[in-house]
């Protein structure tokens, strides 16, 4: 699936306003050249297509120079609305015996084609505004906890970035996922 010149016009139109109206997030970056990026690369449109449209608000955070990429993450100001209540992968959503949820974070990621915040990510999205502080969002789990039947997830209350554990079949109204492009 591709997105029509008139789609893909929409939504570079929102990403640079919200670019615009957002330039703390991203110091030292010039849009030109994100949309130069976007023009050269309608593929990557599509990502970030769905993370539009699932709530996340996709922006520019920083451009990695080694890999000549700019980086996107959602920058809802809660945990995208269309990515909630969701356990968090294909094995946990198959480990539950009733009331499964209608996906998971890790495939509906993949489906999007996009990657969790792992813990780092998130750390740095949170130095740049104040981001779920009524919601959580699942984030990548290291291959150790997850072996054990866990999953982690992150929220910002009291001031304070808090990284917990659950087991990886919960899902609750109120955590979803935030996911990275790279451009």
């Amino acid at each position: 699936m591709k997105l029509s010149p008139e789609q893909q016009k929409e939504l570079i139109g929102i990403l640079k306003t919200r670019f615009e109206k957002n330039m703390n997030r991203h110091t030292g970056i010039e849009w030109a050249g994100v949309q130069a990026k976007l023009e050269a690369d309608t593929e990557k449109l599509l990502p970030l297509n769905e993370m539009e449209i699932t709530g996340g608000e996709p922006d520019v955070v920083a451009y990695d120079k080694n890999t000549d990429e700019y980086i996107f993450f959602d920058c809802a100001a809660e945990s995208p609305k269309g990515r909630r209540s969701v356990c968090y992968d294909h094995e946990a959503l198959e480990a539950r015996k009733e009331h499964k949820p209608g996906n998971s974070a890790v495939e509906m990621a993949k489906d999007m084609g996009i990657e969790l915040l792992n813990e780092e990510q998130y750390r740095e999205l949170q130095k740049l505004g104040t981001f779920d502080t009524k919601t959580s969002s699942w984030i990548k789990t290291p291959a150790d906890i997850r072996e054990l039947g866990g999953a982690i997830f992150a929220d910002f209350r009291y001031g304070t970035i808090f990284i917990y554990h659950n087991g990886a079949e919960s899902y609750y109204a109120a955590r979803g996922f935030r996911g990275a492009l790279r451009v």
